[in-house]
């Protein structure tokens, strides 16, 4: 790397800026430390995903590699997080300060990048702290489903600065590892795919490789375009495998669903809607509900008209201004892969999304400014006022953002709050109330989100599940029923159905969803295990075994098929095969008391006492109140008092 890069902290300037960068970002972001995890996501990327639980091992580096879980195909995201079970565990607070420590790399590498490149420290530090505190960033930063965002953006950076030394000095070797870290920050999140144009950008300007007055300018461009072709291989791949990804979750929208004519408005509307708030960042969610259609005619006119205007001028001042048209077009570049032109998802726009892309604004701020003020009397004490409320606001602003992502709650509290007819947030308040045991305020927000969407699946299952903890059965059914006509084939609604059937003591019908249920997913364990407990119940026992066995075979997990077989087994004094049903419950879940007791009363019956009151020991160890072990242990007493006379 060139000594000026590298003799950088030696700059007392440079060391105050980045003093000041790290300073006020740990300050509006230090609360993190005390969230949980968000439950939007978080359970797919971690809390509820096993492969990533399991840490870094072989087979869960080859799941990384494999797997379109979640919708996408990015292996280094999973790689993070794995890494970070190794570290943290489950506890949120490591998690959050991985994301808070990739976002503060990123917004040093954006400083050296800025400053390096044009030489201009304080317009640099400027970008820079836009990027650090916008309230727009806060959703990348302080959820940590989102680590693909903030991953993503460290190797695009990266790529960036490998970029700028090839510019410098043009070989084989330094291009390659342009082409490597691309590779990595793809294999992070596909975001990145427009980054071979963002780097031609950076071509026109700063590294001013293409002149605005050169004469050879066309043939010049072609040479930069074509210099720029072996970064579309890693480009096209990613591309290709996250269409594969997004198909086989069914997120992908068809144009049947959705026009190309609604997805161009909403595409300009959001273009809009993004600007507008980076200059007034009020009303942020962690989700927009799309308009599907309906958003007004001189909405979508006044957005086109605008960016039309504004793509004119930056365009017209080329010559002299040429970071206008290097910010705007990275803005409106970096954003087409999540615009909405191929929809994925039911939002009309994402905080998220702007993670990378509001770096162009800012940096047309950053430059533009100044020029405008230049002339001005006093420019310099006007900058400096300017941009210290500008950076006190949105610091501001983001600290009480954040809070908003202290659990699940309170990010859909918020995002009920601040926007109109959001039924996915409205569900999705009803399962982290749910999750907390408040099942009357749970079932509220359900019957809120189907008033907005009648057919909403999701909320459907959720509120039977609800009513029927709360045992309201007759009106669980009746939204079983209605999820049931909707989408007939949903192997899940099916067992749920079954299971408020079991409770209504309605065995047959039970017996026959849950066998749909497994017509309609042969691997659901769960469904298996449910219809050998209701076939237990009629006392048809072998069937009852051949079901909790199939369980087992579809999920080696799954504690309480082993143990509900070993009970069977036991009273029909197959000693053996029920204590190895036992020990494999123990092995799954060390804390399985009644396991321990089980054990417990079959080595009493191979005359085993002292081994049988340890087991008995165990159970009362993790509940000094369960009765049975209690019992047992005093009956065992009994027999070892008899056998001393």
């Amino acid at each position: 790397m060139p000594r000026k890069f590298y003799n950088i902290m030696q700059n007392p300037k440079k060391l105050l800026i980045i003093f000041i960068l790290i300073l006020c970002t740990l300050l509006v972001y230090w609360q993190v430390k005390d969230f949980n995890f968000a439950g939007y996501d978080d359970e797919l990327y971690i809390t509820d995903n096993t492969h990533v639980q399991t840490g870094l091992t072989f087979e869960s580096i080859k799941w990384a590699f494999t797997a379109f879980h979640a919708g996408n195909w990015h292996p280094l995201t999973w790689l993070s997080h794995m890494l970070d079970i190794e570290l943290y565990g489950l506890n949120s607070m490591g998690h959050h300060w991985t994301n808070l420590q990739i976002h503060l790399t990123n917004t040093l590498l954006l400083f050296f990048i800025l400053q390096y490149m044009t030489g201009a420290i304080w317009r640099s530090a400027f970008v820079a702290a836009l990027f650090a505190l916008h309230p727009l960033h806060v959703e990348s930063v302080a959820w940590v489903a989102e680590r693909k965002d903030v991953l993503s953006a460290f190797f695009g950076m990266l790529t960036i600065l490998a970029y700028i030394r090839y510019v410098k000095k043009r070989n084989l070797f330094r291009y390659f590892l342009v082409f490597i870290l691309l590779s990595l920050g793809l294999m992070a999140k596909p975001m990145l795919v427009t980054l071979p144009f963002v780097l031609l950008l950076l071509d026109f300007w700063p590294l001013e490789r293409l002149k605005y007055y050169s004469p050879d300018r066309s043939s010049k461009l072609f040479s930069l375009i074509y210099e720029k072709i072996p970064l579309f291989i890693p480009v096209a791949i990613s591309s290709v495998l996250t269409v594969l990804a997004q198909k086989e979750v069914g997120a992908l929208y068809t144009l049947e669903a959705l026009s190309v004519k609604t997805r161009i408005a909403n595409a300009f509307v959001s273009y809009a809607g993004y600007i507008i708030k980076t200059i007034w960042p009020q009303n942020l969610a962690v989700f927009y509900p799309h308009p599907f259609g309906e958003l007004p005619l001189w909405y979508v006119f006044l957005a086109v008209f605008a960016i039309i205007v504004v793509s004119f001028f930056s365009i017209r001042l080329l010559k002299n201004h040429p970071y206008l048209a290097v910010g705007w077009f990275w803005y409106l570049g970096t954003l087409i892969p999540v615009i909405g032109l191929i929809q994925v998802g039911a939002q009309s726009m994402a905080d998220r999304y702007t993670y990378i892309p509001l770096t162009g604004l800012f940096i047309i701020a950053a430059w533009g400014i100044p020029d405008l003020l230049k002339k001005w009397y006093h420019s310099k004490i006007i900058l400096i006022i300017f941009s210290t409320i500008i950076i006190f606001a949105f610091s501001t602003r983001s600290y009480f953002q954040i809070r908003h992502w202290k659990n699940s709650a309170a990010v859909f509290e918020n995002a009920v709050k601040v926007t109109e007819n959001n039924w996915l947030a409205y569900n999705n308040l009803g399962l982290a109330l749910m999750r907390e045991g408040k099942l009357n305020d749970a079932v509220l927000n359900y019957k809120k989100a189907l008033q907005i969407r009648p057919d909403y699946l999701t909320a459907l299952d959720n509120i039977g599940l609800a009513l029927y903890r709360l045992e309201k059965f007759e009106e669980a059914l009746f939204y079983y029923s209605k999820a049931l006509k909707i989408y007939p084939k949903h192997a899940g609604i099916h067992n749920n159905t079954a299971n408020v059937l079991t409770a209504l003591g309605k065995l047959e019908e039970a017996i026959k969803h849950y066998k749909k249920a497994i017509l309609i997913d042969p691997e659901f364990a769960e469904a298996y295990y449910n219809i050998a407990n209701v076939l237990a119940t009629q006392e048809k026992l072998d069937k009852a075994i051949f079901y909790y066995e199939s369980a087992i075979k579809k999920d080696s997990g799954h504690s309480n098929a082993h143990y509900n077989l070993g009970c069977i087994l036991l009273n029909q004094k197959e000693y053996k095969e029920a204590l190895a049903h036992f020990a494999q419950v123990i092995k799954i879940d060390p804390d399985y008391k009644q396991a321990y007791n089980h054990i417990g009363i079959i080595l009493l019956q191979f005359g085993k006492i002292n081994e049988a009151e340890k087991f008995f020991s165990k159970a009362v160890q993790i509940d000094p109140g369960y009765k049975d072990a209690i019992n047992n242990l005093l009956i065992l007493k009994n027999i070892l008092h008899q056998n001393e006379k």
